[in-house]
C-alpha cells in the first residue's frame, strides 16, 4: 500500500464527457465555427484548455483563444458540474483508501475551483486532502510540477506515492516526477498504449487500486 495517492480528474475519477462536449458545442456554435466531431472533443479531454481550443477551433491568435475560453467558462458555470459524473467505483475506492489511512490528492489540468465544485455538490470533500489545478502550477503535465508540489505539501517520500491517470500525459508526469504510475482505461487511451511506459498496473477500474 502507498501512503499518498494522487489522481488525475477527468476520465480518471469522473466521466465529464457530457459537460465538456456540451460546453464546446455551444461555444463553437456561438462563435459560428465549424463543428468538430464529438469524438474529436473527447480526445482533447485532459489537455490544457488553450491547446484543446486551438485543436478544436483552429484559432491561432492568443487573444481569440482567451476570449473563446471566457465564453466557454460562462457556459461551464451552468452546465459543467451537472454534466460531470463520478465513475461507479470512484467514491467507494476513495473511501476505502481513506479507511486505510491514506492521503489523497488530485493533480489536474482542470481548474481547482471546478473540481472542488463537483466534490462540494456531492458532499464528498472529506475524501480529498488537496486539489492542485491548472491555476496552481506554471507548467502543465507532463511536467512533474503538480506531482512534486503535492509531494512537498505532504512531506511524502517518492517511493510511497502512486499517481493514477488515464492518459500518456499522466504517465509522463509520473515518470518525470519519479513516482509509480497506475493507468486506468476509463478514458480514450487503450490499455495497449500504456505497455511501453513505466507503470505498475493497467486497470479497467479504480477498485483495482485496493489490491495493489
Amino acid at each position: 500500500m502507498y501512503e499518498l495517492y494522487l489522481f488525475d480528474f477527468d476520465y480518471t475519477l469522473v466521466n465529464s464527457e457530457q459537460g465538456i462536449v456540451g460546453c464546446f458545442r455551444r461555444t463553437i456554435e456561438k462563435w459560428q465555427l465549424p463543428r468538430p466531431a464529438d469524438d474529436a472533443i473527447r480526445h482533447t479531454i485532459g489537455l490544457p484548455m488553450e491547446k484543446a481550443v486551438a485543436i478544436l477551433t483552429g484559432l491561432t491568435d492568443a487573444d481569440d483563444i482567451d476570449r473563446f475560453i471566457t465564453d466557454y467558462k460562462r457556459d461551464a458555470d451552468i452546465h459543467m458540474t451537472p454534466g460531470t459524473h463520478f465513475f461507479p467505483d470512484t467514491l467507494p475506492t476513495l473511501r476505502a483508501l481513506r479507511a486505510r489511512g491514506a492521503k489523497i490528492a488530485i493533480i489536474s489540468t482542470k481548474t481547482r475551483s471546478r473540481i472542488e465544485e463537483k466534490f462540494v455538490a456531492s458532499h464528498t470533500m472529506d475524501l480529498i486532502d488537496r486539489i492542485i489545478g491548472c491555476e496552481d502550477v506554471t507548467a502543465m503535465k507532463p511536467s512533474p510540477e503538480g506531482i512534486e508540489k503535492a509531494i512537498a505539501l505532504f512531506g511524502a517520500k517518492k517511493e510511497a506515492v502512486l499517481y493514477t491517470g488515464d492518459s500518456l500525459v499522466d504517465a509522463g508526469a509520473a515518470k518525470n516526477a519519479g513516482v509509480a504510475f497506475a493507468a486506468v482505461t476509463t478514458g480514450t487511451t487503450e490499455a495497449a498504449a500504456f505497455a511501453d511506459v513505466p507503470h505498475i498496473k493497467i486497470m479497467k477500474s479504480l477498485k483495482d487500486l485496493l489490491i495493489l
